[in-house]
């Protein structure tokens, strides 16, 4: 793998973790902290939307992060070939 291969590999990698740390900061302190009180107004299962991000709706965007993280890669990797079998 040439240097400018390796270079582009690793500015594709770094994008996809920022872009996962966005949406699960987002998610995290946007929805279950500071907009919370205008979440609380829509109710999920019985629960405030707002209290329902804060406890359990940034545990699962974690976990469908994770997944998305690994599919991608593996996409990132066959382009790049340097992925295992």
């Amino acid at each position: 793998m040439s240097d400018a291969a390796k270079a582009e590999y690793w500015k594709a990698n770094i994008r996809l973790v920022i872009g996962c740390l966005v949406v699960w900061f987002i998610v995290s302190y946007g929805c279950g902290i500071l907009l919370a009180e205008q979440l609380n107004s829509i109710r999920l299962g019985g629960y405030q939307l707002g209290f329902w991000f804060a406890q359990q709706g940034s545990i699962y965007t974690f976990v469908v992060l994770i997944f998305f993280y690994a599919w991608r890669m593996n996409q990132l990797d066959r382009k790049f070939n340097v992925f295992e079998e």
